[in-house]
Order: structure tokens, then C-alpha cells, then sequence
């Protein structure tokens, strides 16, 4: 594997997968960003730094294991695998085109490198709890790693899943929180709280780090930490902002699932080409 890049290299790295999310979620004409962007400082800590991963042989045995539970945040993965060179850039173009191998949500056996099927929220945890008990029998030396989002978690399949990681000592996973503040209708803290995050996994058991989300430095460390931990689950509580990145996409719940026109899309690229300057 290739030496670590440089935290400027990443913040580089996340504001062109931003332009490339907009663009290729406005080519489809649908798609979501306000989730795809919150996230991308979290994907590129993992595919850029903390992930261990092949794009030449995605079935490698000794992988790391990257599961999207809040699987409509697809874009941002699919785009972080374009660049790592699990498919073809151009092939970016054919999200949500049927047949397309990038479906609206990811589809496990439809694109290699792609862990899971998910779209049905709250099920993620507990499948990175089952390849961790799998790992342990076959003697196998992996991470799991699960990105939910914080509406999502309001989902009780989550919290019988936080519940048994710590019973069965699963310390190679690590739950990833992108806590967003909004879900499609609006408000998670109006909807369902479920404040205060940090204190709920630290009492189930969890080794738990709270963070800002958008900030890759922190994220990175917080990966690093993690893997020192041998005793139990992690759990990184990611503070983010919805549409992260763009300044009229930011915290408007209105861009859920929405795709940029033409003119959002030049608004939004020229702020992300002047951030990077």
C-alpha cells in the first residue's frame, strides 16, 4: 500500500468528489446530495487512508470491509470508487440508468467492491456484526466499518445491533455516525431525537469519539485510534452538515433527494472551485 497522503492532499481529494458528486447526480437528473456530500470527508479518510483495499481484486480475502448502510449516500461512494479505480470514470455518467451497475442505491453482485445491498435503512450494524462473528471462526484479520446516518439510527434494528457488538466483543468493527442534523423530513432532533449520541454508545458498551465530521485531520485520527482498540466496538460520532460543502445545500433539508439544475450545479461548482483556491 501507498504511504499515507498529507491532510491538504485529502482536503484536495474531498473537494473535487464533491464536484464530481453534483455533477453526476445533475447528469442523472436525480440522486441525493445533502447525504453524499456530508460524508465525504468520511470516505475519503477511509479509501484514501484508513481502508485496507484493493481496486485491482475487490474480493481480496484480506480487505477491509466498508458497508454503507444509509445506502442513498451511494454517489459518494461510487465517486470515491471511480477515482480509486474500481471502474471506469466515464462509467460515472450511468447512475441511476438502467442497466446500470450504479443503482440508485448499491446493489452487492451488481458492482465489485460493493459490500451489501442497502436502501432499506437499519440493517447495516448488523451485518458488519455478522462478518465480524464470521471473521472470528475463520481466524481472518479485518475492519468493519459501517457508515448510518443519524435519522437512520432512530431504526431499533440499530440499538439491538449496538447492543450485541460489545456482548460478543467484536472490536473489529467500528460504527461510523454521520450525524447530519436532518433527515428527508426535515429536523432529526424535531422528528426523533436521539441526543445525546456520544453518551448512548459510550453506555452500550462502545469505545466512542466524537468529531467534526468535515474536518479530515480529525477524521483520520479517529480512524488511527480506533484500530488501537482491542477490547471492544468504536464508534465515531461524526458532526456534519447535510450538503456540506455548498452554501445553499447546507442544513436545507430541501435537497434530501433533489438533484441540482444546470445553473445550481455552475452556482455550486464555482464555490467549490473557489474553497480550493
Amino acid at each position: 500500500m501507498s504511504p499515507s497522503p498529507q491532510v491538504s492532499e485529502l482536503k484536495q481529494v474531498a473537494n473535487e468528489l464533491r464536484k464530481t458528486i453534483l455533477k453526476t447526480i445533475a447528469h442523472a437528473g436525480s440522486g441525493h446530495p445533502g447525504g453524499s456530500l456530508s460524508m465525504v470527508e468520511l470516505i475519503v479518510g477511509l479509501y484514501w487512508y484508513a481502508l485496507k483495499h484493493d481496486p485491482k481484486n475487490p474480493e481480496w480475502s484480506e480487505r477491509d470491509i466498508l458497508l454503507l448502510s444509509k445506502g442513498h449516500a451511494c454517489p459518494a461512494q461510487y465517486t470515491a470508487m471511480a477515482y480509486q479505480g474500481y471502474f471506469p470514470m466515464e462509467e460515472l455518467k450511468t447512475l441511476r440508468r438502467y442497466p446500470t451497475r450504479l443503482q440508485g442505491h448499491p446493489e452487492r453482485g451488481k458492482l465489485p467492491g460493493i459490500e451489501m445491498s442497502s436502501g432499506s435503512l437499519g440493517q447495516g450494524l448488523s451485518m458488519a456484526n455478522g462478518i465480524a462473528m464470521a471473521d472470528r471462526l475463520n481466524k481472518r484479520d479485518r475492519r468493519i466499518y459501517c457508515i448510518m446516518g443519524d435519522g437512520e439510527i432512530q431504526e431499533g434494528q440499530v440499538w439491538e445491533a449496538a447492543m450485541t457488538a460489545p456482548h460478543h466483543n467484536l472490536s473489529s468493527v467500528t460504527a461510523i455516525v454521520d450525524a447530519n442534523q436532518l433527515q428527508q423530513n426535515g429536523p432529526v432532533k424535531n422528528n426523533q431525537g436521539i441526543e445525546p449520541l456520544a453518551d448512548k454508545w459510550k453506555a452500550f458498551g462502545w469505545h466512542t469519539i466524537e468529531i467534526d465530521g468535515q474536518d479530515i485531520e480529525q477524521v483520520i485520527k479517529a480512524y488511527d485510534e480506533c484500530k488501537t482498540i482491542k477490547d471492544k466496538p468504536q464508534a465515531i460520532i461524526a458532526r456534519t452538515k447535510k450538503g456540506a460543502g455548498v452554501s445553499f445545500m447546507e442544513l436545507n433539508p430541501a435537497w434530501h433527494g433533489v438533484a441540482p439544475k444546470p445553473d445550481e450545479l455552475e452556482k455550486a461548482l464555482a464555490e467549490l472551485e473557489a474553497a480550493a483556491n
